[in-house]
Parts: C-alpha cells; structure tokens; sequence
C-alpha cells in the first residue's frame, strides 16, 4: 500500500497492482477512490501496511483484500495520517485562528508553571529538593 504525496490523487492511499517500468506503477485504490492507473514512481511513498493478492489483480479483488485488511482504518490511525490532517488544519487557519491558538497556549503555560512552582515550593519545604 502506498500514499500518493504527488499528482491528481495526492493525499490518497492505493495498492500497487504490478510495476510497469523502474519510473512507474500500476495501482489502485477502490476504497479510497483512486482509479486503476500508472502512476510514477518518484510521487508515491510506500507506507509499511501489507496487502496480498495475485499481479494484476482485477478491482473487485483489490477491494476485497483491501477491506479484510482493514486499510482505510489503519490509515486513519497512523501517526502518518494523523500528521498530515494536523497540517491540513495548520495551513487552513485564519489569523484569528492563529492569535487564539497563541492565547490558549500561553494560558496553559501559566497553568502549568504555576502547578509545577509550587511543587517546588512544597518539595524545598519539606528539604527533599
């Protein structure tokens, strides 16, 4: 199974079928809506999930193995996808978006210096620190 980083199905995930060339691929990806194309090489990141089925294989076969494995919920659970929807959110903010995100982070600092000054405070008390 592979991530498309690059092309006209970029951010979706696909199985490779057969390599056609060393620049290009045969995938498909039925359940994420990707149809059976090459597709180069250099645009794709192989990701570490595993799907079995013969060179080749017809569409309907590609989607049954890749819904017993349960790919498209692997995915979603990746840190890699994860990531990568974080980012999504990051690019999509608005400057107001920003400058609360800054506030809520900055009120959560004090929060935390000031839970962590005074367990200091009760540890130098008691001489532990």
């Amino acid at each position: 199974v592979a991530y498309l980083a690059d092309g006209p199905e970029k951010g979706k995930i696909a199985a490779i079928v057969n390599v056609i060339d060393q620049n290009k691929v045969l995938i498909d990806g039925p359940t994420s809506g990707v149809t059976r194309q090459a597709y180069p090489i250099k645009q794709i990141h192989l990701t570490a999930m595993k799907v079995n089925f013969a060179f080749d294989a017809p569409t309907k076969i590609v989607r049954k193995e890749l819904t017993e494995a349960k790919v498209d919920e692997k995915w979603a659970e990746s840190s890699w996808a994860k990531r990568l929807e974080n980012k999504a959110k990051r690019v999509a903010m608005t400057d107001f978006d920003r400058f609360k995100l800054r506030k809520a982070k900055a009120h959560r600092n004090k929060i935390i210096a000031k839970a962590l000054n005074s367990k200091k405070k009760s540890l130098r008390k008691a001489g532990k620190l």
